[in-house]
């Protein structure tokens, strides 16, 4: 996928990227999409293009464990998360509901707001191609890697028609 890069700082909470407020209201991922990223660019949802890819610093998503702050990301258009490092229960969390969330430590030094960059799920890179550089993620293994390529729980439950945690199903690896 490529996208334009919307850049972030270190330790972007989930109290920042969809406030308790409008997390209160309602659960409805295209209402909570309006108030992505709230707590630090109350118009961070009218500059998305569907696509568009975050790139952030260390510890991403931290705080509560706030499941909908990854859905506003996604309903909001953002096709992948890119960061240093992840807050752990942020990233389950995410590729749980299908956003992509890669793991690169030093990104958010390489990319500039603006950027166009291009993500490639399959080889887990992300290209600045303003740069040329290409950035390689730390690798998913076992049931996450099969949970991304699948596009989240739901949509891997409907491929395999059951989890590999069930009595008498596959073991993850």
């Amino acid at each position: 996928m490529n996208g334009k890069a919307h850049v972030f700082g270190d330790y972007v909470n989930t109290d920042l990227i969809i406030p308790f407020r409008f997390k209160a209201r309602t659960n409805d991922p295209v209402e909570l999409a309006k108030y992505c990223m709230y707590g630090i660019d109350r118009e961070f949802p009218k500059k998305v293009s569907k696509g568009d890819v975050i790139v952030a610093g260390v510890n991403f998503g931290g705080g509560s464990s706030r499941e909908q702050a990854p859905v506003a990301i996604k309903y909001a258009g953002i096709g992948a998360v890119v960061a240093d490092s992840f807050a752990r229960i942020f990233f389950r969390n995410a590729l749980v509901i299908g956003l992509p969330a890669l793991e690169i430590p030093g990104i958010q030094k390489q990319v500039k707001a603006g950027d166009a960059v291009a993500v490639d799920l399959r080889k887990r890179t992300l290209t600045n191609l303003r740069t040329k550089k290409t950035f390689q993620a730390a690798p998913l293994t076992g049931f996450l890697r099969d949970l991304e390529a699948a596009g989240g729980l739901a949509a891997y439950h409907k491929r395999h028609g059951k989890f590999p945690w069930e009595p008498g199903k596959r073991k993850t690896t």
